[in-house]
């Protein structure tokens, strides 16, 4: 008989990630209960979770057998070690992005998962962004023929230094490659697998910045060339998506609405949620068979839950993992490939 009572989550974190997408999507999920929350100084996650517990020491969720599921959002530098723990307490993880800050830590925490028999997981949430599952679905349905390029943005306007934050400090996986890289390289590996090299220019362009807060990588497959791009510094945005095909063009402009509505609060559930306006839908313009199309797409809606839904389905009806721990080491692998390239000006093999 299928296990159906909630699974006992705890919650390392209650910093951006946590308040904004882990606790708010772990709440709506009926299948989970979020039973601890680890806030170092503070009880702010009470005014909004009243009945979720604060503990005050990693130690107390360890030693918790209650405890089935950690969340490790906290800062990238203690990925590894956090998830380590929790994988040899016999906890499921969910660990932030990036899932690692080095090939060789990734190897080993999927070797513990395997050991410990539980799920290891990374929060790719961004896989159920609308615009990329519109993108995908373009790809897909090969309305454009053959894929010849893709350049994808991640930009903000951002240029200021924000203080009292690790982000901004230079450490083990800080940077901007690290945060919306592992987004972008991982939307990339999903749409055509690992490139055969990478090129990379990764920088520092805000005045008194210490961490790179800019990139520009381009990755090269068979017949295909792949732009990513991202940078604090665009404060009018152009597309994020650029796709060209042997017989059209597909631009898609706007981020994703989900992250606004969790940061006002909203609930993420509903027939509208993660649907965009109109102004925001993509424009492709190509050639089917004997006529010729040029238009607006309606954007696919977008839905984060699904992530969560998915980590339900592997702990208590034993199905698939979605996002894998090896595709994560994928996103690990290209993130060093570009540094090194970025390092010695040249262009790195991958295969």
């Amino acid at each position: 008989m299928t296990e159906t009572k909630p699974i006992q989550t705890a919650l390392l974190s209650y910093g951006m990630s946590g308040e904004v997408f882990h606790a708010p999507l772990l709440a709506a999920h009926s299948g989970f209960k979020l039973a601890k929350i680890w806030q170092r100084k503070s009880a702010s996650s009470q005014a909004r979770y009243p009945v979720v517990e604060i503990v005050k020491s990693f130690e107390e969720i360890l030693a918790d057998k209650s405890i089935e599921l950690v969340v490790v959002n906290t800062p990238n530098e203690t990925h590894f070690e956090y998830s380590r723990q929790a994988l040899m307490a016999g906890k499921h993880v969910v660990v932030e992005k990036p899932y690692t800050n080095s090939v060789e830590e990734g190897i080993r925490l999927i070797d513990l998962a395997k050991k410990q028999n539980v799920m290891l997981s990374v929060f790719q949430n961004r896989r159920w962004d609308g615009g990329f599952m519109t993108v995908r679905e373009i790809i897909q349905s090969n309305v454009l023929g053959k894929i010849v390029e893709l350049e994808m943005h991640y930009d903000r306007y951002r240029n200021y230094i924000a203080a009292n934050t690790w982000k901004e400090e230079p450490s083990v996986g800080s940077g901007i490659l690290y945060n919306l890289g592992s987004h972008m390289l991982d939307q990339v590996i999903q749409l055509f697998g690992m490139p055969n090299s990478i090129n990379a220019k990764i920088g520092i362009q805000r005045p008194e910045g210490k961490v790179p807060d800019f990139y520009d990588l381009r990755l090269d497959f068979d017949d295909l060339n792949v732009i990513v791009k991202s940078s604090y510094l665009v404060r009018e945005a152009g597309p994020q998506y650029i796709l060209h095909g042997i017989n059209g063009s597909f631009l898609k402009y706007g981020l994703d609405p989900q992250e606004e509505a969790l940061k006002e609060g909203k609930i993420p559930k509903g027939i509208n949620w993660g649907k965009e306006p109109e102004s925001f839908w993509g424009k492709l313009n190509t050639q089917l068979g004997a006529l010729h199309y040029e238009g607006k797409v309606e954007t696919l809606a977008g839905n984060y839950l699904s992530y969560y839904q998915n980590v339900y389905e592997v702990i208590r009806e034993h199905k698939d993992l979605v996002v894998k721990p090896e595709q994560a080491l994928q996103v690990i692998q290209l993130i060093e490939a570009a540094i090194k390239s970025n390092e010695e000006r040249r262009s790195i093999d991958l295969v």
